[in-house]
């Protein structure tokens, strides 16, 4: 189920969930980062602030912790990919 939210309330349920998703892989904002190929200062920027990532970012991070991107974004607190 897609739940609708404002996009403030998405902004900071994604930086809730990048933390928590970076926080279970045990990896630092560093380490993210330079997955995602951006300097640390912006990815910390992604975990602080409420504005969403551009999409090439939110695409590589669903890919890599394997969850939706609808999960990262808060529309749904499944984080099966719908294939």
């Amino acid at each position: 189920m897609i739940v609708i939210v404002s996009i403030e309330k998405r902004g900071i349920m994604t930086k809730e969930r990048l933390k928590e998703l970076r926080k279970e892989a045990g990896l630092t904002q560093n380490q993210v980062a330079e997955m995602i190929g951006v300097q640390g200062r912006n990815y910390q920027r992604l975990e602080i602030t409420d504005a969403l990532p551009p999409t090439r970012h939110l695409l590589a991070l669903a890919d890599y912790y394997n969850v939706s991107v609808d999960y990262i974004l808060g529309r749904t607190d499944k984080r099966e990919i719908n294939r």
